[in-house]
């Protein structure tokens, strides 16, 4: 009985076995076998191209191809060692050792070889020898914009930038050519060869100018070398719709040229600092200082000083057993009683910090929130930073008086740049963006970016006073290396000092300038940044003028004529 028993048991695990092997595991077996005695040939997509706003091209492809060896089917192995290696320059005894390990289906000889290096392979007619197509990517302007497009690994793929942000658009998906093979990876004869087509890569349209790019690419390399600066960086855009015409970075590198090699170099180069990296403003921050102020005016507040109000010329005060004090010594009457126009052109100080105390930590951050302070701004670009901003449940006096001015708050340039935008068109905030429309291959328009507008910042009223006397700074202040004859342009000096340790860096500043222009309609919007000039260093004398060589520039580009 035990006998019996135990056959039906061994017989029943081979029945179960069977039926393991047949219906669970038999799809996997199927397709294991498949591929032992099938090969493919990859046919690559074609990576879609990148282009400006008005169809210039600024990332393209050149065609190259992949060339690969399937061992086991070269007949003459030193023969293919021997052609492989002068064609392609490769080191002749290596290769012809890879060829010679049985383990290894298939090796990639080359990637991204010209098509004359493929001419004399097929004239060298060696088997087991398959080429195929790749794209070798290739960029229009060389090393303008490089931290915003980013480049592509050799495979094709988006490493940095736009190229990876929308690389799922770009990429687009590979096909294959696939046939049957013998046991050793021949090809059988009659065998049926599958084609199956790549789908090339959707085309992108960017909101970038390239013309507005090559001006402020030029006028930025021109301040960082002639300063000594660490760094130089400018962006760009429409306040009418947050959309980005510009972004530079400098020192760079050239796209077509990546120094893969060197990573440290290549982390440093490729980094878009206007996005990712944050920094304390200084004076320009008191654009949204000043904007707080009246917008609180305007709805009645008590607290908010009205635009004709006379600060009194103190050069200190104590704050929470702080003293603040102005850039200026304020002898000989300078800044003695200005209202907040004259505040402005000068840039004192302490007119802020009365502000800033007098709306109070509540009031003042709901607009600091209401600027984007704090938060990212929603740009369609990977690794932007948020700021920092103290808790509003740690700001003490000395804090807040010291935010009114633009120190004790750091931002990134772009979180700035949209603040004021949005301070200075009527009180939209939107969200940035670099990507306007995608384009099929057909030419067709798939997808189109529209402005979303993220929330109210100010009101008209208050948008319209503080564009007239950001018009002031240019025309009468400190703003006036950018003032351009014939043509409204209106803005904000900074100038501040750089922390190393907790500690004030003796010599080490930031300039800055932030501007737009027309006044009245605000169409164009530029914050230029230069990080430690020597020599000169207030934002006034540096950044200023190079604020006003792009938007002279832009006039000529656009063919904007003077008002009358």
């Amino acid at each position: 009985m035990s006998v019996t028993l135990t056959i039906t048991f061994i017989f029943f695990l081979i029945i179960a076995r069977f039926f393991y092997i047949q219906v669970i595991w038999g799809q996997e077996l199927v397709l294991r076998a498949t591929d032992q005695w099938n090969r493919e040939i990859p046919v690559i997509a074609a990576r879609g191209n990148i282009l400006d706003r008005n169809g210039q091209q600024l990332a393209g492809n050149l065609t190259t191809y992949s060339v690969f060896v399937r061992p086991n089917a070269v007949k003459d192995k030193s023969y293919a060692a021997t052609c492989l290696s002068e064609i392609f320059g490769l080191e002749m005894s290596s290769l012809y050792e890879r060829l010679n390990e049985g383990n290894v289906s298939e090796i990639i000889v080359v990637r991204q070889a010209d098509g004359e290096l493929i001419e004399q392979l097929i004239a060298c007619d060696i088997d087991g020898v398959y080429y195929a197509r790749d794209n070798t990517r290739v960029y229009s302007y060389g090393e303008a914009l490089c931290q915003t497009l980013g480049f592509t690994s050799t495979d094709g793929l988006g490493l940095s930038g736009i190229e990876k942000m929308y690389d799922g658009v770009l990429g687009g998906t590979d096909g294959e050519i696939m046939y049957t093979t013998d046991i050793v990876g021949n090809q059988t004869e009659n065998t049926n060869i599958v084609y199956k087509s790549a789908v090339d890569g959707d085309d992108i349209s960017l909101t970038i100018d390239i013309e507005i790019q090559l001006a402020a690419e030029q006028a930025i390399r021109e301040v960082y070398e002639n300063t000594g600066a660490q760094s130089a960086s400018c962006i760009v855009l429409d306040p009418s719709s947050f959309e980005i015409l510009a972004m530079v970075n400098y020192p760079s590198y050239d796209l077509n040229d990546v120094p893969r090699d060197d990573v440290q170099t290549l982390n440093e180069l490729s980094r878009n600092s206007l996005v990712c990296d944050i920094y304390e403003p200084g004076s320009t921050f008191k654009v949204l200082t000043a904007a707080a102020n009246l917008q609180e005016y305007i709805n009645g507040n008590s607290a908010a000083f009205s635009p004709t109000y006379v600060f009194n010329g103190s050069r200190t005060r104590s704050v929470d057993g702080t003293t603040i004090k102005c850039w200026s010594d304020h002898a000989n009457g300078k800044h003695s009683n200005q209202t907040l126009s004259q505040a402005l052109n000068n840039s004192c100080n302490p007119c802020f910090t009365d502000i800033a105390l007098a709306l109070g930590k509540d009031v003042f951050y709901n607009y600091l929130s209401l600027f984007g302070l704090g938060n990212v701004t929603g740009i369609d670009f990977a690794g932007e930073a948020v700021g920092m901003l103290v808790p509003q449940s740690l700001v003490r006096d000395c804090d807040l008086a010291r935010i009114g001015f633009g120190q004790t708050v750091a931002v990134t340039a772009l979180q700035l740049a949209c603040a004021v935008a949005s301070a200075v068109n009527g009180g939209n905030y939107y969200v940035p963006r670099l990507l306007k429309s995608v384009i099929s291959s057909d030419g067709n328009v798939v997808e189109e970016s529209e402005p979303i507008l993220k929330n109210k910042t100010i009101s008209e009223q208050a948008s319209s006073m503080l564009r007239s006397m950001l018009e002031g700074v240019v025309k009468e202040g400190s703003g006036k290396n950018a003032y351009i004859e014939g043509y409204r342009v209106a803005g904000k000096t900074g100038t501040a000092q750089k922390y190393e340790n907790g500690a004030v860096a003796a010599g080490k500043y930031v300039s800055s300038f932030v501007g737009f222009f027309p006044a009245d309609d605000p169409q164009y919007l530029a914050l230029v940044i230069v990080d430690e000039p020597q020599g000169a260093y207030y934002g006034s004398v540096v950044a200023a003028p190079v604020a006003k060589s792009i938007f002279e520039d832009i006039i000529a580009i656009k063919n904007i004529q003077p008002f009358e």
